[in-house]
């Protein structure tokens, strides 16, 4: 097992480097029976799905655990019939799409000889998730789960939900454990984990990595390679160095402007796999701050703002924005696709006449709070000179992430940029980001809809109660497209850009199929290796 530290690979660098002078090639040692990834963080945390709060853990848990279905390698499933049998062969859904039956796989063998996958271990898991974990109100719609016998498990809802496989199915919290693993083991559980994936748990090491291993007894295809590493190199420049001395087969890349293509000059044969859209980048518009809570300024706000331009500087993992939904998303549009009074194209002149009418012909001068993350800083950096040329002053006080958002949290901002990723379900970030239930809190307790969307002024709360009680995904996706335009009256919140997440992977490492679009992680059981 190989562990990195930072003075560990910053020697490695300089030895690549006399090597490459020296017309040597990259290093050759590899082992071609193991893919390591440079993850993007100082150490794991936990190997639960049901317990990670850090996205880069998940890396881990891709590999290691499945869910009853799940969508093609290397994407999202847009609408229900896109997802796959998994650990479920097959499943019904009422007409009123409140109860669901799965019938099971019969002989997955979970990892670690805790024997065969039942309905019991299935209960177990949702019930599990739906007291504890990171996501609990991702569970709250679920009624009940029950067995009928040892294949097959009924889910009730409370209320409909038309998609309910992508909204709560496909989803880490429930991932399927199992019981007798977790109930022996206890608090231990969260980093030695049991599931029924193609690789299972070999060492969690709190201080470097997880390693995992092939699962012999996996009820599919086996894994290609026989082993994993995580390793967690938080260092930006030791992450890449260890990349380019072919010490990680792959890494998780930073999302600034012009790092693909600086990377791509240092070795012009590193693969680049993206997801699309990846994060969802949007303007949060505070409307209790004077005078953003006037119509008239925040149009001049979305009209001074290119979003092409913002969008095209983070070539090539900036995507454009309409609105708030990518356009191949349910309730996304085209620009094209939208009421030409809607479509907001990039025209200072006609921001500076909207700041004129309302009641500001000299601009506006205001603060905002901005993250140091590069993604963060580089976007809301060029959002700044746009603005300027519109008649917006903004003072961007740029600081510490993990500040930033508790500032955020708190309400101590007016325009707050916020990076998500988000699954085809639009409602995840219409009731994350624009629900009155969700209405940021001064004293840290409230959530992230630091606009005060239909709070100060009607939003779109009706239109988000009859979206989650739709029946079909048809009146799902319908319903969306209005919340899409409704808030495209109001501007509260304007989507940005997306920004794709992605892996630069070493040329001589084969995925066995091509990163299209998904979470911010991907299995490697189809990869391949040459030396």
């Amino acid at each position: 097992m190989m562990r990195l530290d930072r003075r560990s690979v910053m020697k490695l660098g300089a030895a690549a480097a006399a090597a490459g002078a020296a017309g040597l090639g990259p290093a050759e040692a590899q082992e071609k029976d193991v893919i390591r990834i440079g993850i993007a963080a100082g150490k794991p945390r936990h190997s639960d799905p049901n317990l990670t709060t850090q996205g880069s853990d998940n890396w881990a848990t891709e590999q290691i655990y499945e869910q009853l279905v799940r969508p093609e390698d290397g994407t999202f499933a847009l609408k229900p019939e896109e997802y796959l049998p998994t650990l479920a062969t097959k499943w019904e859904v009422s007409e009123d799409a409140k109860v669901w039956r799965f019938k099971l796989r019969e002989g997955v063998q979970f990892h670690k000889g805790y024997g065969e996958m039942t309905s019991d271990d299935v209960v177990y898991s949702y019930e599990r998730a739906k007291k504890t974990g990171t996501n609990t109100t991702i569970l709250a719609n679920v009624e009940s789960i029950a067995a009928d016998g040892p294949y097959q498990v009924t889910i009730r809802l409370k209320s409909p939900d038309a998609n309910f496989l992508g909204t709560t199915v496909f989803f880490n919290n429930t991932s399927i454990v199992s019981r007798k693993a977790a109930e022996k083991m206890g608090e231990a559980f969260a980093t030695d984990a049991v599931g029924t994936g193609p690789y299972e748990l070999v060492k969690f090491d709190p201080n470097g990595g997880v390693y995992l291993k092939r699962h012999d007894g996996y009820w599919g295809p086996k894994a290609k390679i026989a082993n994993v590493e995580c390793l967690y190199i938080a260092d930006t420049t030791a992450r890449t160095l260890a990349l380019l001395s072919g010490k990680i087969d792959m890494m998780e890349a930073v999302r600034a402007p012009g790092w693909v293509q600086s990377m791509l000059q240092r070795d012009p044969t590193l693969k680049m796999d993206m997801t699309a859209p990846g994060s969802f980048n949007t303007l949060h518009v505070n409307l209790t701050r004077p005078p953003f809570d006037k119509l008239k300024v925040r149009q001049a706000l979305i009209h001074a703002i290119d979003r092409k331009a913002v969008a095209e500087a983070l070539a090539p993992m900036g995507g454009v924005l309409a609105n708030l939904q990518p356009a191949n998303f349910p309730g996304g549009f085209t620009a094209e696709q939208l009421p030409e009074e809607l479509r907001y194209p990039y025209d200072p002149k006609k921001a500076k006449a909207l700041l004129a009418e309302a009641g500001f012909p000299n601009g506006i001068s205001f603060t905002a709070l901005c993250s140091k993350r590069e993604d963060y800083a580089s976007t809301m950096l060029i959002v700044q000179e746009q603005l300027r040329l519109a008649g917006f002053n903004m003072d961007l006080k740029i600081g510490d992430h993990t500040a930033y958002h508790a500032d955020n949290r708190s309400d101590k901002n007016t325009l707050a940029m916020h990076s998500s990723s988000y699954p085809p379900i639009p409602t995840q970030l219409y009731f994350q980001q624009l629900a009155a239930a969700s209405e940021v809190k001064s004293d840290g307790n409230g959530g992230g809809n630091y606009s005060h969307y239909g709070v100060v002024m009607p939003g779109i709360d009706g239109l988000l109660d009859k979206a989650l009680a739709a029946t079909s995904f048809k009146e799902y996706d319908a319903l969306c497209r209005q919340i899409e335009l409704q808030v495209l009256r109001d501007l509260p919140l304007i989507g940005l850009s997306t920004l794709s997440f992605t892996v630069a992977r070493r040329a001589n490492v084969e995925l066995g199929y091509p990163v299209k679009g998904g979470y911010a992680r991907w299995r490697f059981h189809r990869a391949t290796k040459t030396a």
